[in-house]
Parts: structure tokens; sequence; C-alpha cells
């Protein structure tokens, strides 16, 4: 198997082999610190440590006991679940009027909405902390949903397009021509051809707003405090083992909406 040609250049797997390896340590070292929080969840010790000295589900108990970590995961879901909603919508807007544009500036327009994904999310939450005081939406979910948004509009631009690009927009163009307007012409021809990508852009959206910290530690506070804004004060005044117990259940819920965005592609043969 591993002298067998592996693409049209005759380069096998046994010279490969050093790649994989590479490729594989890599992986190693990136996913084994995250998995360690999952055995950590289930101790009984009242401080991290690995291994756990015996088992126990005393910090999911203490996750579910307790109010503020309900109220903060609320503030979470909503937050992430308004993220999902303005940022898909958005993004397929601004995905489909650059890929259709004649517009011969674009290509700058899809480089200042790319914008959050290459300057430090702090300058971004700096901005948007100072942006937001006077119009007082500091601490309020409205805010969060806005500032998140910034966030996600990148990837769900970028997700969105891809899909584009495979599309045939001849059919759109057929439609239009048999008397749908633009709108109802994209509603009916386009996006259920793209809507795979726009349901894996959506569940993008939603993972990038439930795991963002840094703009929440500046802008979500109080009552409107999110999740990951909690356990980070956690961390630095107590280390609650009650923080892995939640870790682990997010990195769960990662795994099952990016292998669900994976899942509802369908199979080309």
């Amino acid at each position: 198997m591993l002298q067998h040609p592996v693409s049209a250049t005759g380069i096998t797997r046994l010279h490969r082999l050093w790649l994989y390896a590479i490729a594989s340590a890599v992986i190693f070292f990136l996913i084994a610190p995250t998995l360690l929080v999952i055995p950590m969840s289930f101790s009984s010790s009242r401080f991290l440590e690995f291994p756990p000295p015996s088992w126990s589900l005393r910090w999911y108990h203490a996750y579910f006991e307790s109010v503020e970590w309900r109220d903060a995961t609320v503030v979470s879901f909503e937050a992430a679940i308004g993220t999902m909603i303005v940022s898909t919508i958005v993004g397929t807007m601004a995905a489909y009027g650059i890929n259709y544009s004649r517009f011969g500036a674009k290509r700058f327009v899809q480089i200042a909405l790319a914008l959050p994904m290459m300057i430090p999310v702090i300058l971004t939450a700096v901005g948007v902390f100072i942006f937001f005081a006077p119009l007082g939406l500091n601490n309020s979910l409205t805010g969060l949903i806005l500032a998140h948004s910034t966030l996600a509009i990148p990837l769900v631009l970028i997700s969105v397009t891809a899909g584009l690009k495979s599309f045939n927009a001849n059919q759109e163009m057929v439609a239009r021509s048999l008397g749908a307007s633009r709108i109802r012409a994209f509603m009916t021809v386009t996006l259920p051809q793209i809507r795979y990508s726009v349901i894996s852009a959506a569940l993008l959206a939603f993972i990038t707003s439930l795991d963002e910290v840094v703009i929440s530690l500046l802008i979500a506070g109080g009552d409107k405090a999110t999740l990951t804004r909690r356990m980070f004060l956690a961390l630095r005044d107590e280390i609650d083992p009650t923080i892995a117990a939640i870790s682990s259940m997010l990195i769960l819920l990662s795994i099952i909406l990016m292998a669900s965005s994976q899942l509802i592609r369908p199979n080309r043969t």
C-alpha cells in the first residue's frame, strides 16, 4: 500500500511518510492540550490537576446549580443566535453583491469587510467600546450582537462566496428573464443552490460568538456578562474546576456543530 502511487506524478505514500508524520505531530500538539481539559472536568479535586485523583461529576453539578453560570449561558446563547442571524444575512448579501457587482472598487469593499480577521481582536474591542459608549450600547445584548457580528461577517463572506463561485449564475438570469425580480430569483433559485454554504456559514458565526471573550470583556458586563467572560474572570480570581466542565461542554458543542456543517453537505462523486 505504501508503494502505491497517490498522484499522477508517481509519488507514493512512502515518499510522503515524513509529511504525514509532521502533520500528525502538529495536530497532536494542537489538540492534546484541549483534550486534557475533558478528564480534568471529571475530577473530584478542588484544583485543576491531571490526572484526576478520583472521578466525580461535582463540577457539572456546580455549573447547573449556579444561577450566575446559567444566566451567563443564556446571555451567550442569545448573543450567538442573534449574531448568527445578523451576520448570515449581512454576509450573504455582501457576498452576493461582491460576486455579481460590476463596481470597480468591489475588491476594496471585500478587503474592508475582511479587516476584522486581519487586525488583533483587542483593537477591535477597544474601537467598539469607544464607539458604543456614547450610543449606550455597552453592557447590552444589542451591542454584543453587533460587536460579535463584526467578527463573524468575514467568515460568512468567505463561505458564501465559495458557494457562489460553484453556482451557475445563468440559472438566476433565466429566472429574471422570465419575469422574476432579483430578490425572488435569489430566494427561489440561487439560495437553494448555495444553502449548504449558507448553513455552514451560520454555524461558524454561532461558534464565533459563543467562543468570543476579548470583546465580551470590554462591552459585556453586569447581567449581560457572557459565559466566556465569567470563565475568564473566574480563572483570574480563582482556579475553579467548574471552568473545565464548562469548557468540555463547549468543546463538545463546537465539535457537534462543525461535524453537522460537514454532514449536511451533499456527497459529490
